[in-house]
């Protein structure tokens, strides 16, 4: 909850690939007071069935840049686990068509770093793909 002298910070994510939310997806909340301060790590949480993190960190008084980490190579290799599954139970003896066996995914972490001012909140959806991600601040 921000308050006149703190931002305060949300974020969601949306998995593209199958129009669903990311549950399970590690996020890391760090922020700092002016550009050239040192991250101070605040600590985190992980994005509920619905996609959302409803439980980070406040911001401290003074924060003006925000980082959220998003450890998202985790939750494919899991998304990936649970596709072969349902390939291989849909093809019943045929071999599943797989690659090498590694997950695919290109991006294994998403760092997003985005100015912060006293007094507003701050909501960031991550739009999530094996092969890209995009985001904006939402409301």
């Amino acid at each position: 909850m921000s308050t006149h002298t703190t931002a305060s910070v949300s974020t969601h994510i949306l998995d593209t690939s199958v129009g669903r939310p990311a549950a399970g997806v590690a996020v890391r909340l760090a922020a700092r007071a002016g550009r050239a301060a040192d991250w101070r790590e605040l600590g985190g949480s992980a994005t509920d069935e619905d996609g959302r993190c409803k439980d980070l960190p406040a911001l401290p008084e003074g924060t003006t840049h925000v980082r959220l980490d998003f450890a998202v190579e985790a939750y494919f290799e899991r998304s990936e686990k649970k596709s072969d599954e349902k390939q291989a139970e849909a093809q019943q003896d045929a071999p599943a068509n797989r690659d090498s066996g590694a997950p695919q995914v290109f991006f294994p972490e998403v760092a997003i770093t985005f100015a912060v001012s006293p007094g507003e909140h701050y909501h960031v959806p991550l739009l999530l793909n094996p092969f890209g991600y995009s985001v904006y601040r939402g409301s």
